[in-house]
């Protein structure tokens, strides 16, 4: 897998290609990163990349032929490696919401053109020109979306086959289907008992029936208090077992519901 970043801010990758789990899939060969700075492909001394908003208003905006000239180097860098064209995906407030499906899909592909924005926003025609999908962390604004990207590539490249050193860690994960959609149970290491807090005695009780009942038990709980829609898309998808059903009847009501 492949990532191409279109940013002005090239160092900020480091982290994600030197660090961590990522950082060790990509010393593996798992995946590759390329960052493109759309000031490289300017004409002019001062490598100007933005512009005063045409009808006026704060800010300044993206101009297009910078950021087109930097997707159009990436997709042949990548052609030369004998990749396919790649999807050309814009990090913005107005996109899809980004989540473990949307990970997982980016996992099992040949990877992607991330655009990071700045500023004001960028200039349309290069989004209607260029941009084939558009997603978002959540509701809310960054200064840029480097920060997005980052955590794009992290939630994809965890998901390659050999990213964590056991790999049913990933399949545990909140949000997983093998979980049915729902959060993760809670997690407890050594000692014993911390600050007057013992580890809950089914963890200890080395029978795992019981230990896999407990967890799908606390995921159950811990997702109806916190997202309860998952609750419900989860029962719509069929994912919720009978069991499932008498534990999540037993609980009381998130609250201001009767």
């Amino acid at each position: 897998m492949r990532f191409d970043v279109v940013t002005l801010f090239p160092d900020m990758f480091g982290t994600v290609r030197d660090l961590g789990v990522t950082g060790r899939a990509h010393a593996q060969g798992l995946w590759a990163l390329h960052a493109w700075n759309p000031r490289d492909y300017t004409h002019d001394v001062h490598r100007t990349v933005d512009d005063r908003p045409y009808g006026g208003g704060p800010g300044m905006v993206m101009m297009a032929a910078p950021l087109e000239a930097a997707v159009a180097a990436a997709q042949a860098a990548r052609a030369a490696q004998g990749l396919g064209p790649a999807p050309v995906v814009l990090l913005s407030p107005t996109g899809r919401r980004y989540d473990q499906q949307a990970a997982q899909s980016l996992a099992d592909s040949a990877g992607s053109i991330l655009i990071c924005g700045r500023y004001e926003g960028i200039d349309q025609r290069f989004i209607d020109r260029c941009v084939t999908d558009e997603i978002s962390l959540g509701d809310f604004v960054l200064s840029g979306g480097e920060i997005a990207a980052l955590a794009v590539i992290d939630a994809a490249v965890r998901l390659l086959p050999g990213a964590l050193n056991d790999g049913d860690s990933a399949l545990q994960d909140s949000f997983n289907d093998t979980l049915s959609g729902l959060l993760d149970s809670p997690h407890y290491t050594r000692p014993e008992v911390h600050a007057g807090q013992a580890v809950p005695p089914e963890l200890l009780s080395g029978h795992h029936a019981n230990i896999a009942r407990w967890r799908r038990e606390q995921s159950l709980r811990l997702t109806a208090a916190r997202r309860p829609e998952l609750i419900e898309r989860a029962r719509k998808q069929g994912w919720l077992t009978k069991a499932d059903e008498r534990y999540l009847a037993t609980l009381a009501p998130p609250s201001g519901k009767p």
